[in-house]
């Protein structure tokens, strides 16, 4: 398979920057909204009550993620890739104009299914769109920059959020999201051709997307039950679920999934999987803030710190990967990822044991380690998927199969996280169960990394 040669500057040049500033964009309302709605919240439910609801406002809208991006590639064929933006970008600033607008939490909630909805087509068109408009050559670039979205949307969604909660005035937020993303649209609607999508039409699939919404909505319900009898009931739901998808996706005449994913000796399975370990591995970070507090007594502001050093390790070394692996030192790296990923979680678990100055700077360095092995991978094994064949078709559903995996990933990951932190006898003990505990799946990744890329030889 080619990997990534062409530079920042061929990205961006004039033939790409249409392409690039539409997913772009998607991206960073998708990560500025996931940040902002966190740190605004507080203030919202203070508002308008539902305090029983709190953590739905995030379940909802992941739930309502997962299933749009499993029909991203049937809108790229239905309505082409402006029609998709257009309706991906309406339905996020709809559901973000509802949520400002709400005067109670279940109307709150329904605007965060909207945006859900519009979210998960965006984040999946992006990748859909990079293997569709641009050169293979600059996939890994491609990737690295929706990576730096995210780290956009990391400072600027806490800050816009804090921001508007700090003077009481919780719903600008919304505002600001809806005309935000309505300005990308009206970009989108300007630089996006209008060539029309496919007029056949393929059945939706309705028993595997049913089924990848029961397991979504169980693992999501899991997390916020706080019965363990129902996370164990939940968690059983859940891999049933997921069993009966694979089963009816991979023997239905329409799946959400490539065929390829099914077919023995292809190796897109083992690079999904790879994908599914790196994506669970982040979701680490919504704690990171809580055991920094409880266990090292910071203030909430370096303890907000710890989250974005795994960010930032993130973004620079997705971005650093994209500019010198490629051919086989682009295969070490997605190999080389998880293991970075295990070091990092498993030494910041081991600090846990003491408070002083130099055991906390160890936390933050284990969590840009952390952050490294997944920005280091993530570029190279996406562009794997984007090329994994020569048929367009096969290949633009493939890569809008990355979003699917990463949603499911990071659904199933939370409730993970929060399982093993509900474990714990104290936040040292929650702490190093989280940790170690991912530590071990990113151990289990390397060996699927090597699955992958042997299976690809």
């Amino acid at each position: 398979m080619s990997t990534s040669t062409g530079g920042w500057s061929e990205l961006l040049a004039r033939e790409h920057r249409a392409a690039v500033s539409v997913f772009a964009g998607g991206i960073l309302v998708f990560a500025i909204n996931t940040f902002l709605t966190s740190a605004s919240l507080p203030s919202t439910v203070a508002d308008i009550g539902g305090e029983q609801f709190y953590a739905w406002v995030v379940t909802v809208f992941l739930i309502a993620s997962v299933v749009a991006s499993m029909l991203v590639t049937r809108a790229l064929a239905q309505f082409g890739a402006r029609g998709a933006y257009l309706i991906g970008f309406s339905a996020f600033a709809a559901g973000s104009l509802v949520c400002a607008l709400t005067p109670t939490m279940p109307i709150l909630l329904a605007g965060r299914l909207i945006q859900g909805l519009g979210g998960g087509l965006l984040t999946g068109l992006a990748f859909a769109v990079v293997q569709i408009a641009l050169p293979q050559r600059i996939w890994g670039r491609a990737v690295a920059l929706i990576s730096a979205m995210w780290g956009v949307g990391n400072i600027v969604g806490p800050a816009i959020g804090g921001m508007f909660a700090e003077v009481g005035l919780w719903r600008g937020s919304f505002w600001f999201l809806t005309v935000v993303t309505l300005a990308i649209a009206a970009v989108a609607g300007q630089v996006l051709p209008r060539g029309r999508g496919s007029d056949e039409r393929h059945p939706l699939p309705w028993a595997s997307l049913a089924a990848v919404t029961v397991a979504a909505g169980a693992v999501s319900v899991a997390a916020v039950s706080g019965s363990t009898t129902a996370v164990v009931v939940l968690g059983a739901v859940a891999l049933l679920a997921l069993a009966g998808f694979v089963a009816v996706d991979r023997h239905g005449d329409t799946g959400l999934l490539p065929r390829l994913t099914y077919s023995v000796g292809n190796p897109l399975k083992w690079i999904y999987l790879s994908i599914a370990v790196l994506a669970a591995g982040s979701t680490a970070e919504a704690f990171l803030p809580l055991f920094g507090q409880q266990v090292g007594g910071l203030s909430p502001f370096a303890a907000g710190l710890l989250p974005a050093a795994l960010s930032t390790g993130w973004t620079v070394a997705q971005i650093a990967s994209s500019t010198w692996a490629r051919g086989r030192s682009a295969s070490a790296a997605r190999i080389a990822g998880p293991a970075f990923l295990a070091a990092g979680m498993a030494g910041y678990g081991l600090l846990q044991s003491s408070t002083a100055p130099i055991a906390i700077a160890g936390w933050y360095a284990c969590l840009v380690v952390a952050g490294m092995g997944i920005g280091m991978a993530f570029p190279h094994i996406a562009t794997a998927a984007m090329g994994i064949t020569t048929d367009q078709a096969e290949a633009a559903r493939a890569s809008a199969g990355i979003n699917s995996v990463q949603m499911v990933a990071n659904t199933v990951g939370s409730a993970a996280a929060g399982l093993l932190v509900s474990f714990g006898a104290d936040a040292v003990g929650s702490a190093r169960l989280l940790t170690f505990g991912f530590a071990c799946l990113a151990v289990i990744g390397v060996g699927i990394a090597v699955r992958s890329v042997r299976s690809a030889r």
